[in-house]
């Protein structure tokens, strides 16, 4: 039987240490304690085991995620491809997923600073809201909102245009961050050549 942790990880303290945001010393630190702790290295392990599940999801669920630019660094950083897009502000851009992508990502650009809360809507073809994620995560100082589809349900798409748009909400109401435009392809053999 394990003792119990006399001064137990906080799990933001993990979850820093495990996307690779402490300074070296203190991530050394954190390492010695829970290499020496069996409680913080299995509260470690349900972490690791987390971003496992979220990974899968991501891949292969038709739920679009909103990430952070560490969670795509991550991805890359494990040998993970990552196919990108830039969307900027009021724009559209050109589409597709190749069967050798792991993930695909959108940056979304907008002018963050200053901004309370974002909700991202997508759009039908007449511009009416079909589907609403309010308060969605984003870093104001980062320009961009980062959304992650799932790819599995990209593949599957035939030709088609997905329209988005970032609202601002405080208490004074909402306001368009943006507008955007992505126009989807089905990946072509020769798109990879």
């Amino acid at each position: 039987m394990s003792r119990s942790c006399p001064s137990p990880l906080a799990w933001d303290t993990l979850l820093a240490y495990w996307l690779g945001e402490l300074p070296a010393g203190r991530a050394e630190q954190i390492e010695e304690h829970y290499i020496g702790c069996a409680r913080c290295s299995r509260r470690l392990g349900q972490l690791a085991a987390l971003a496992r599940g979220i990974r899968q999801l991501a891949r292969t669920s038709g739920v679009t995620m909103v990430v952070n630019a560490a969670f795509v660094r991550r991805l890359t950083e494990n040998g993970l491809r990552v196919r990108e897009y830039c969307v900027p502000q009021n724009g559209s851009v050109n589409c597709t997923v190749a069967p050798e992508d792991d993930f695909v990502v959108g940056r979304l650009e907008a002018a963050l600073s200053g901004v309370q809360r974002v909700d991202l809507l997508t759009l039908d073809s007449q511009g009416r809201t079909a589907l609403r994620q309010e308060d969605i995560p984003f870093a104001a100082d980062s320009r961009a909102v980062v959304f992650a589809p799932g790819i599995e349900v990209i593949r599957a798409m035939p030709a088609s245009t997905l329209r988005l748009r970032l609202l601002a909400v405080d208490d004074q109401g909402e306001h368009v961050l943006g507008d955007y435009v992505l126009n989807h392809t089905p990946h072509r053999p020769q798109d990879s050549e």
